[in-house]
């Protein structure tokens, strides 16, 4: 963590610098509002607005500011430990999928 700044000031810091990517990647293309993915670490389906790509793995703007606050105040060293981290959070995503699905087929079937 940086000497001259508090915990909270950090967290703030990085929430705005998140916002931002939003308004950056929406002001560059609209449609992008539009388009979204599975996000890597959180395992939701997220807009692509303020993502960003860590090596081989995609994050969401939400899980974008985790790490990003997590390397600033010194959490995570790489991105691997929150993909880690965030593993049973992805887990539950996709039984929370399968069981959506389960549910929309049996209402198509009745």
């Amino acid at each position: 963590m940086t000497a001259d700044k508090s915990q909270e000031e950090i967290i703030q810091e990085m929430q705005l610098v998140a916002n931002q990517m939003v308004q950056d990647d929406l002001d560059e293309n609209p449609d992008c509002a539009n388009e979204f993915f599975d996000c890597d670490c959180c395992g939701k389906n997220k807009c692509l607005a303020g993502s960003i790509q860590y090596g081989q793995y995609r994050l969401c703007n939400d899980c974008v500011l985790i790490a990003e606050t997590g390397f600033a105040l010194g959490k995570f060293k790489d991105i691997q430990n929150l993909i880690d981290a965030m593993e049973d959070k992805r887990l539950e995503e996709l039984c929370n999928f399968i069981k959506e699905e389960e549910n929309r087929k049996k209402s198509l079937d009745n």
